[in-house]
């Protein structure tokens, strides 16, 4: 860990937005990743494109990319951003049984993106549950977490553990 200091909480205790006007432009990225476990005949309705709420990973998707656009508007203190670039992957997990769910956030910016591609697994998650509550209320939302980063300041990370198997 390199920073020995959060960096959101001032000398005297008070939250505040960290200043980033004079730092560089990088090109900066992070990835995510988190699932959702689920009965095996679950996951062969949303397979099936039978759930009655329809398309469960097209709608996870996009709910996934909107929520990385959104970031700064959930989590407080975090900057507006633009992105450049924001994918989420959604594939079937047999052994899990469930959905695995991975996001990239990308941008040329004076900040890193690690939250957006964070909040966009969350969302994603989230909303495969809410899709699929209906037949199976025992879902559970886990994993989920970091597992790199590129640019800035403090430089590059990956997860010492890896993507999950």
């Amino acid at each position: 860990m390199s920073e020995t200091r959060l960096t959101h909480i001032a000398a005297s205790g008070e939250a505040h937005m960290v200043d980033v006007g004079d730092k560089a432009d990088t090109t900066r990225s992070a990835t995510a990743e988190g699932c959702v476990r689920m009965n095996p005949e679950t996951l062969a309705i949303i397979l099936a494109g039978d759930a009655k709420k329809g398309d469960v990973i097209g709608t996870a998707r996009l709910a996934g990319i909107m929520a990385a656009k959104q970031t700064s508007n959930l989590i407080p203190l975090c900057h507006p951003l633009m992105l450049t670039k924001v994918v989420v992957d959604i594939t079937p997990d047999e052994a899990l049984p469930g959905l695995r769910v991975s996001a990239t956030a990308k941008l040329t910016g004076k900040t890193g993106v690690e939250m957006e591609a964070l909040t966009a697994v969350s969302v994603a998650c989230l909303t495969i549950y809410d899709m699929a509550k209906a037949v199976d209320k025992a879902m559970e939302i886990g994993g989920i977490r970091l597992i790199e980063k590129t640019g800035g300041k403090s430089g590059d990370y990956r997860h010492p553990e890896g993507r999950e198997p």
